[in-house]
């Protein structure tokens, strides 16, 4: 699973500055069990946001947002709430933030830092899609992960090596700073790219201390009079 910590409601708010009317995306699966997108923290989510002059168009939840098709066919029955938005917020890891962006011409921002705690990395099997950094990016980079999306991890631009919009390393798949600039143009943000994101701080990969000790590592770190149905 991934592990996911809500960003601070000002990073947030950030994000959605220049945007009026916001629709909400929230996960049911692993993010929802981390606390930050179950249908309560969602609400709570949505009252900051309306709070802070934000009108919400209107919430959807997905049951895995990381599964791409399942995220496309739960945002066709909210067509008329998306459209009417200025910007999506969405409440899951990286791999759900991404594939909501795949799903809508829309700017995506998200309301969550993955961390790693093992296991696989979400269900869009077609390539890795969150690096679980702590600190996600993909408000600077348009929904697309520069660390998965570039074979040399680039955070801040393409190597230069890339020929006809092919990767150096592997010419059968795309340049990934070309798709985030290509996404970005398309969505009239492409000066997003004269901003400086934060450098990744490998520090936030893990999760701290009392989520290392919660119920993410229950069946690890019970106590084993409990797990034996002793007292």
């Amino acid at each position: 699973m991934i592990a996911s910590e809500r960003k601070p409601t000002e990073e947030i708010l950030g994000y959605l500055e220049a945007e009026k009317k916001v629709f909400v995306v929230a996960c049911d699966g692993c993010s929802a069990g981390c606390g930050v997108s179950d249908p309560e923290h969602t609400a709570e989510m949505v009252k900051e946001l309306e709070a802070n002059g934000k009108s919400v168009t209107g919430t959807a939840r997905v049951e895995m947002t990381c599964n791409r098709g399942l995220t496309a066919l739960v945002l066709t029955q909210h067509l008329a709430d998306v459209d009417s938005a200025d910007g999506i917020l969405v409440l899951a890891c990286g791999a759900g933030v991404q594939s909501v962006a795949a799903a809508v011409e829309k700017p995506v921002h998200p309301g969550t830092n993955s961390v790693y705690v093992g296991g696989f990395q979400g269900l869009w099997r077609s390539e890795p899609r969150c690096a679980e950094c702590g600190n996600c990016m993909l408000d600077y980079t348009g929904g697309i992960c520069p660390y998965t999306a570039c074979s040399k991890s680039l955070l801040y631009g393409s190597c230069g090596g890339p020929k006809d919009g092919k990767c150096e390393v592997d010419d059968s798949v795309e340049c990934g700073w070309m798709r985030i600039y290509e996404r970005l143009a398309a969505l009239g943000r492409a000066d997003r790219l004269q901003e400086m994101p934060p450098l990744r701080n490998f520090q936030n990969m893990l999760p701290v201390g009392d989520k290392r000790r919660g119920s993410l590592w229950a069946l690890e770190l019970a106590e084993p009079e409990k797990a034996e149905g002793k007292d």
